[in-house]
């Protein structure tokens, strides 16, 4: 109606002003996101400048953009945005959509080194030549490599954490339900899987099983089956005492349906967060595995053994042969570890926030 005025976020009408001033800092953010990524783009490009100096300039160029971006969401979206928390979102679907459709990207000779004769040996970091990443001794391409290694950890992580969770959490509903000695048995064999250092575990089973995906993820689902046991376990316990618990068994329901349709609900949640946790603890351990010759032999890549090919004076004279995979590694388990974080903190009872 004529004479009413607009009104805005929380029902006061932004001034003229205001309006002068959010579009004058949306541009003055915009331009400085711009800026820093063209500085970003300059230290990566460049040849004029020595390396020590370029990786200053990068780095410097990084920090500006996230800073940057972080003041320009917030005057676009009005309210303060964890920049982190989505940024980490963003790598882990661009890996996972990159890793699942690798087979269909125009990448260079990853695994064949007969195809890879006329390729470059260690040839450096040139995000303008065919090889952007650099390549390894025998010319595979670092970039390929790691793509695929991304689909060999991810793959063998999400097998394990998916095994552990089902494992661990049928063993820990059931004990936590019936209680007595099942509670007491589970509890024995989880302190004992406990009482083995995991690293120990993980070569001992190396040694006895052959090193495909298969058995290197039945290998580490041992390590997440304790800690969801103990997880899922005291949830149990607490929703068990709970009163629609109580009412389904005093209606007749069957140990069964009490289990799986009372508890099992309520002990998802937080068995879901706790894997996503443990994702990147299974791909440091896979990665740990390859590095000690362990793990998925070569010329198949893993993040492990791709490190592990800078071993010794190779890296002092070609560190992009560490760093790239390295880089990826550090990024994916960063980003698991604080998306699961926050997944822990929204579904964990425990928090006051389920």
């Amino acid at each position: 109606m004529a004479g009413i005025p607009e009104r805005g976020l929380g029902g006061i009408a932004p001034g003229p002003t205001a309006r002068a001033t959010r579009r004058r800092m949306l541009g003055v953010w915009t331009v400085a996101v711009l800026a820093s990524v063209a500085l970003c783009g300059f230290a990566a490009l460049t040849e004029r400048v020595i390396v020590p100096a370029r990786v200053t300039l990068l780095l410097v160029g990084l920090v500006l953009a996230y800073c940057s971006l972080t003041r320009l969401c917030r005057v676009l979206v009005g309210r303060s945005v964890d920049l982190t928390f989505w940024l980490s979102v963003g790598w882990l679907v661009l890996l996972v959509t990159v890793a699942a459709g690798a087979p269909l990207l125009p990448l260079p000779e990853w695994a064949d080194v007969a195809k890879a004769l006329d390729a470059p040996s260690y040839a450096a970091i040139d995000l303008t030549s065919a090889h952007p990443l650099g390549t390894n001794n025998f010319g595979l391409d670092l970039l390929a490599r790691s793509i695929y290694g991304a689909r060999t950890s991810l793959l063998v992580a999400l097998s394990a954490v998916v095994l552990g969770s089902v494992v661990g959490g049928a063993i820990s509903v059931a004990a936590g339900f019936f209680r007595k000695g099942v509670d007491t048995l589970v509890g024995i064999g989880t302190n004992a899987v406990l009482a083995v250092p995991p690293l120990i575990l993980l070569i001992a089973l190396a040694a006895v099983l052959e090193p495909n995906l298969r058995n290197i993820a039945i290998a580490l689902s041992l390590l997440t089956i304790p800690s969801m046991v103990r997880l899922a376990r005291a949830n149990t316990m607490a929703f068990a005492e709970r009163g629609f618990v109580l009412a389904a068994s005093a209606m007749g329901a069957s140990r069964w349906r009490v289990m799986t349709r009372e508890l099992l609900p309520n002990v998802a949640l937080p068995i879901l967060s706790l894997a996503m946790v443990m994702i990147s603890v299974l791909i440091v351990a896979e990665a740990s595995l390859s590095f000690l010759g362990l793990g998925v032999p070569p010329p198949e890549p893993t993040w492990g053994n791709m490190i592990a090919e800078g071993e010794g004076t190779v890296f002092a004279q070609h560190p992009h042969i560490v760093l790239v995979p390295g880089v990826f590694l550090f990024l994916t388990v960063f980003s698991f570890n604080l998306v699961g974080e926050k997944a822990r903190n929204q579904w964990d009872p425990r928090s006051g926030q389920l």
